[in-house]
């Protein structure tokens, strides 16, 4: 029998359906992201832009918008829990005091972090370490499942922001995420947790070959029967390709999207909103044949 991914996410009693792939747009609230396009100074001006960011896209089509004040580019500098949470909970009760219905979801490794922003209104928490770098994230991530209905993003990485590309040493790199992040679902749910999203963690201790090697086998984790998120939105697995710049990467990521949606991802996490839409309606056109 083909295995049959998870379509729908209940984020705090809304059940958002991912029959359509669903877009989640980047919300940066860092100074120093590598898409200079993305990257949001924390000063007295940071909630203002970041709502006028927001609504640009909500309008173009967005149903999460992603929210992250630590830079996770390898070699990133360190910044403590205090800032992170600074520089996001004033983001988020921004955005939702003029756009209540937004479904905002909180990029960060921290259960201190995430708790924070939960109790902000944040319906989704997308952890890029996929509990490894804080004890406490799991038991915090299944306790938020329980009480408010939080599903979980579990994202395959090794290492650190800062460490993580000398650990790109696989015997098979999809077989090897695979089992990786089998043994994380799999405390996941001793916890309890019954919303996970799966993501592959491109760009995260993977180099560029390993990036497209597991795009190409990215169908492999509708064994999980979860929903995937992907996130391919002007990486270096891109602009190194073609020889460009981030800020030249809109075609290639558009490429990639396409591909990553025809091999079964639910959720495309971009920094361009309104062309990763498109993505989405154009492919979606093909499940009627």
């Amino acid at each position: 029998m083909p295995k049959v991914t998870k379509k729908t996410l209940n984020c705090r009693g809304r059940l958002v359906d991912l029959t359509r792939p669903a877009i989640m747009g980047i919300l940066n609230a860092t100074p120093d992201s590598f898409f200079s396009g993305s990257r949001l100074a924390p000063d007295h001006q940071a909630s203002a832009i970041a709502v006028e960011r927001a609504q640009q896209m909500l309008d173009d089509g967005a149903t999460f918008l992603d929210i992250g004040g630590y830079s996770t580019r390898p070699g990133a500098a360190t910044v403590s829990p205090t800032e992170e949470a600074d520089r996001v909970l004033p983001l988020i009760e921004a955005i939702l005091s003029e756009f209540p219905d937004a479904l905002i979801s909180i990029d960060t490794f921290r259960a201190s972090v995430a708790r924070q922003a939960v109790e902000a209104g944040a319906v989704l928490i997308n952890d890029v370490s996929g509990g490894t770098l804080d004890p406490a994230m799991f038991s915090t991530a299944a306790e938020l499942s329980r009480s408010a209905s939080v599903p979980y993003i579990l994202m395959h990485i090794r290492g650190t922001p800062q460490t993580m590309q000398s650990l790109a040493t696989y015997q098979h790199v999809t077989t090897d995420v695979l089992d990786e992040l089998a043994v994380r679902l799999a405390e996941l749910r001793l916890l309890g947790l019954k919303d996970v999203v799966l993501d592959p963690g491109f760009g995260f201790a993977k180099t560029t070959e390993q990036n497209f090697e597991l795009l190409a086998q990215l169908d492999a984790f509708s064994l999980f029967e979860e929903p995937v998120l992907v996130g391919l939105s002007r990486k270096t697995t891109i602009w190194k390709t073609l020889n460009i710049s981030p800020d030249r990467a809109l075609n290639g990521t558009t490429t990639l999207n396409t591909i990553a949606l025809l091999k079964g991802a639910s959720i495309l996490r971009v920094h361009d909103v309104r062309e990763a839409v498109e993505v989405v309606k154009l492919t979606h056109q093909l499940t009627f044949f």
